[in-house]
């Protein structure tokens, strides 16, 4: 079954339906220019009521070390996205200062986008959308066919313009640990849409890998 990651959760109801739909992880912005940026206040409320159900995932862009280990523990995250420009070094010091699960992410546009991901030995790679002005929330994909050449042994995740119409192609086409999802279940940015959500989580964890 493949796993689902709603990210954009800027309010405990949100957060709470996704993971009474089934959610693997809840995902929430640190960057202060998204319209999507969680506040720590409601980050803390979101991880205190929901931490023995989902992982519970900080998004940053080109943090400082400190600012990312800070922030996880006080919300108490169990994972952290790096979606900047981040190196290898530095997301295995966050893993180690935070105990952490780390998924680097990057936006795809070329095959040498795929290879520049092999340094990174995290526990997940994520692939996104490309945008010159975007981290993420593009509402846009990326050539799916491009999987088929990855080289990287660690879980994929999927991300960029996923929707409840598109994401049983995506599965189809990649087979990736988990898929993510921000602005295809959304009302507007930073509210998501019940009946979206539900039609996401329910279409994705339908999708059965080939034996």
């Amino acid at each position: 079954m493949t796993r689902v990651k709603i990210c954009g959760n800027t309010n405990l109801e949100d957060a709470t339906l996704a993971a009474d739909l089934g959610a693997w992880a809840l995902g929430m912005i640190f960057h202060p220019p998204s319209p999507r940026r969680c506040s720590e206040e409601d980050a803390v409320e979101i991880a205190a009521a929901l931490r023995r159900r989902v992982e519970l995932c900080g998004v940053f862009v080109n943090p400082t070390l400190d600012d990312v280990t800070e922030m996880a523990d006080r919300v108490g995250l169990t994972m952290l996205q790096l979606h900047g420009d981040e190196g290898p070094a530095f997301c295995a010091e966050v893993a180690r200062r935070t105990g952490c699960k780390v998924i680097k992410a990057t936006q795809v546009s070329s095959l040498a986008d795929l290879q520049a991901l092999e340094p990174f030995h995290t526990d997940f790679h994520l692939l996104d959308a490309h945008h010159e002005d975007l981290r993420g929330g593009t509402g846009t994909t990326f050539d799916w066919e491009l999987v088929g050449q990855r080289r990287s042994p660690q879980p994929l995740i999927v991300s960029g313009g996923l929707t409840p119409d598109n994401v049983t192609a995506a599965v189809a086409a990649t087979w990736p640990f988990a898929v993510d999802v921000a602005s295809g279940v959304e009302a507007e940015p930073g509210r998501k849409d019940p009946a979206k959500l539900e039609a996401f989580l329910t279409t994705a964890m339908a999708v059965v890998a080939p034996s």
